[in-house]
Formats: structure tokens, C-alpha cells, sequence
């Protein structure tokens, strides 16, 4: 039997066979194999070779257990299945997620947690160091499941931020900018009375584009008036119901900027039923640049946020936090960006 037969051996290859035939010892396997640093170009070649022609694949339990690694990080969103469905940011940050994750050997985990019961399932399976990692988006202020995370020392990255001095690291688009950019838009357009519909106020996304809303009537001597203002929970539906209130109250409403796209697209309905054109008589902003918004009629100006692009730093900074966890906690701002349409 030649020493490639003998190396091959009977069932499935191993570690040792690898070795084997790549003319190495077990330990350099091993290390390229996890990834480690310290093999010479030369020897990883030759292993990388062997690997392919045995058809080598690790036994991943095993590893696991070696380097207390569970090869896994979850993403949580503390919202329902119908919500998730509804708003295409989340299939945003998931596509960025699985994007930059594509070349590792991790697993993505969906969690929804909404209820107190699923709070205490997500609680035993972070204890028991099931993942190696953890991304949440869609943060509200006061949600215990981030305490839970804080509680359980796992690497952690959010996708928004509790308040400016969130202690975890996190990646933001630029809220405050986007807001005060499509206010500054509807005023250049000569819009007299412009209303705003923002998100739930225990979301600090909300509160920040609420705040660039009335920076930018501040900054060009417009009063603020607490009868422009509705309040909407991000669902097509309540910012219909956020349109018809501000119609109610201020008939004479020229302008809305509208906290996010699906709000603005119900909105557009409430302002149909109510008579008004757009964008003739009522101007419109969104926010978000989702796929709806180039399909609204007429279609929607809006404030691109970079959604893919946050869930793949999102990524890129669990994986850094994964492999050096003493590492100091970072924060990234992303731009956003005017997209002018028919609407505006």
C-alpha cells in the first residue's frame, strides 16, 4: 500500500492523516485549521493541499470543545414576527450581517425575543455560552434584554444606541444629520408649515431625528409648534393614523418630514383619502431609503440610511470584539444622505 493509501486510511480522514501526508506534524494542522498564526507559508500550503485531497473536514464538536468556541453569534430582535416582516430594515441589517460573516465558519442566529417568557428562554441560552457573540438591533431604552447582555459579559455589538454615552459598542447612522438635512429640504422648498411624525420615543433613533426636525426649524426662525408634531411606532399603519391627526389639528400642514419610509408611505394614504396632492399641496419626506420608497406614488424623498452597510460593521466589530475581548468598546457613526423625489 503506497504511504498516500496508508495516509487516506479507511473512513473518514482525520487529523492525523492530514498530517500525514502533508509531511507535518499534528500541531501545524491544527493551527491552520483554527486559523492560528506561526505556520510558514510553505507548511499551510502544503496542508491546505492535503485537506483538499483527503476531503478533511474538522470535527467541529471537538474544536468546540478544545477552545470553548461555539462557533455561532446571534443576532436578537426584540420585536414579533409580524414586525420583522413588515420592515425591510431588518432584512437590511441581516443581509449586511450574513455578508461579512459569509467567509467565516459561524452560524447566524435569528432570535426574536417580545415576551417576558421568551426574555427568560434568551436568558438560559446566552448562560450557557451558546454563542460566541451577540448583535441586537432595534435597541429601546430600558429593554432588559440589553441588561441581560451586559449581565452576561458576551461580546456584544447594538445596532442604534440606548443614549450618547452607551457603554457598548454599537453603529449608528446619523440620525440627527438626516432629520436636520430633509427639514432643511421642505424649507427650501418654501413650505411654510411643516409637521414632523416621528417613531416611539423610547427609541433614542426617534428622539434624535425629532431633535434634527426642530434644529432646523430653530436655525431658520421658524417656531416649534407642538400641534406639527405626531408620533408614530414605525408601522405603515400608525403613520396613517399620525397624517389624519395632523390634518385634524392643522389643516393649513404644507410639509412632513416623516421618521421612517413604511410610516410615510401611510402617510401618503391618510393624505389621498383627505384630498390632499402631493406634492402640490403636501410636501413629503421619509426616512430610511427603503425599496418602497422608488415604488410609492408618487415616489418618495427620503434620507438614505446605509442599512447593509451598518449590518456588516455591525459584523466586522463582533468578530474584532470575539477575538480580542479586552479590547475597548467602539462606537461608529454612519452617513446618511438626501435622495430627492417626486414627492419633495
Amino acid at each position: 500500500m503506497s504511504s498516500r493509501s496508508a495516509a487516506r486510511g479507511e473512513g473518514r480522514p482525520t487529523l492525523e492523516a492530514v498530517a500525514a501526508l502533508a509531511g507535518v506534524g499534528r500541531g501545524t494542522v491544527s493551527r491552520v485549521v483554527n486559523g492560528a498564526v506561526g505556520v510558514s507559508p510553505r507548511a499551510r500550503t502544503a496542508v491546505e493541499q492535503a485537506i483538499a485531497e483527503l476531503g478533511y473536514v474538522p470535527n467541529r464538536a471537538a474544536r468546540s470543545l478544545a477552545t470553548s468556541r461555539a462557533d455561532a453569534i446571534a443576532l436578537i430582535v426584540p420585536e414579533t414576527e409580524t414586525r420583522l416582516a413588515s420592515e425591510p430594515f431588518f432584512a437590511s441589517i441581516i443581509r449586511g450581517v450574513a455578508s461579512e460573516i459569509s467567509d467565516t465558519e459561524l452560524q447566524l442566529l435569528l432570535i426574536l425575543v417580545s415576551t417576558e417568557r421568551e426574555r427568560r428562554r434568551l436568558a438560559g441560552f446566552l448562560d450557557g455560552r451558546r454563542v460566541d457573540g451577540v448583535l441586537m438591533v432595534s435597541v429601546h431604552a430600558d429593554d432588559p434584554v440589553v441588561e441581560l447582555l451586559e449581565r452576561t459579559g458576551l461580546p456584544t455589538v447594538l445596532g442604534g444606541r440606548r443614549s450618547e454615552l452607551e457603554p457598548i459598542s454599537y453603529v449608528n447612522p446619523d440620525n440627527l444629520g438626516g432629520a436636520w438635512s430633509a427639514v432643511r429640504h421642505l424649507l427650501g422648498l418654501g413650505r411654510q408649515r411643516v409637521a414632523t411624525i416621528t417613531g416611539p420615543l423610547d427609541m433614542e433613533a426617534s428622539c434624535v431625528r425629532l431633535e434634527g426636525y426642530r434644529r432646523a426649524l430653530e436655525e431658520a426662525g421658524v417656531p416649534i409648534e407642538a400641534a406639527l408634531i405626531a408620533h408614530g411606532d414605525f408601522s405603515e399603519v400608525s403613520g396613517e393614523q399620525a397624517m389624519a391627526e395632523l390634518l385634524e389639528r392643522e389643516p393649513a400642514v404644507d410639509a412632513v418630514f416623516v421618521a421612517s419610509d413604511l410610516m410615510a408611505a401611510g402617510a401618503m394614504r391618510a393624505l389621498r383619502r383627505a384630498g390632499r396632492r402631493i406634492p402640490t399641496d403636501v410636501a413629503l419626506v421619509g426616512f430610511d431609503d427603503a425599496p418602497l420608497a422608488r415604488h410609492t406614488e408618487p415616489p418618495l424623498t427620503t434620507v438614505r440610511q446605509p442599512s447593509e452597510e451598518m449590518g456588516r460593521a455591525m459584523a466586522r466589530l463582533l468578530l474584532e470584539e470575539i477575538a480580542a475581548p479586552a479590547r475597548s468598546h467602539r462606537q461608529i457613526i454612519l452617513s446618511t444622505e438626501l435622495v430627492v423625489r417626486e414627492s419633495a
